[in-house]
């Protein structure tokens, strides 16, 4: 049965921990749906009602142009050991650019990962645990670092020109906030 929560709780913060990959999902009006899967150690809860995740260029930047348009997004993280669960966090998000005021500050809770873009920070405004009882149990092989040895190929000028340039608006042609300056 689905459990609601109006935060985050200590057993909440303990299974999120635990996780290796979460999804996330946003949308906006006319725009078709973004889920995406997320890994790298990327994934930060702030307080129990704020987390954020750290944003390495891959192919688009749909979730900054869905937040911008629309801010409702939804994480979710799955079990796939024992025992079986499904986590959902509800909420409201924004992305936070390195050329942001509060950008240090989140940017020292996550480890530097090369072509790191922007941080996620989402206002939990509930969260809702349920079964998993049909997602297979697995186990992690080992994390990827395809990502990272892509992004590590690219100097700064090169990266910022892409997001600025061709990366500037999202595949349904709605408009995101670019960088102007690399995370330091």
């Amino acid at each position: 049965m689905a459990e609601f929560f109006p935060a985050l709780n200590d057993a909440h913060r303990a299974f999120i921990a635990r996780q290796p990959v979460f999804f996330v999902a946003t949308t906006a009006p006319g725009a078709r749906i973004n889920l995406s899967p997320k890994g790298m150690d990327t994934f930060r809860v702030l307080d129990p009602a704020t987390v954020a995740y750290l944003d390495v260029a891959g192919s688009g930047n749909e979730t900054n142009a869905h937040l911008l348009a629309d801010g409702r997004i939804t994480i979710m993280f799955c079990a796939f050991d024992q025992p079986a669960l499904i986590f959902r966090i509800y909420g409201r998000g924004r992305p936070v650019l390195p050329q942001d005021p509060e950008w240090r500050a989140l940017y020292d809770e996550f480890p530097p990962l090369p072509g790191t873009r922007q941080i996620f920070v989402v206002t939990i405004n509930e969260v809702q645990t349920s079964c998993g009882w049909g997602v297979p149990q697995m186990t992690l092989d080992r994390p990827r670092e395809t990502l990272n040895k892509y992004n590590a190929k690219y100097s700064d000028e090169e990266r910022l020109a892409y997001w600025q340039g061709s990366n500037a608006k999202s595949i349904d042609d709605l408009p995101v906030r670019t960088p102007d300056a690399l995370p330091r």
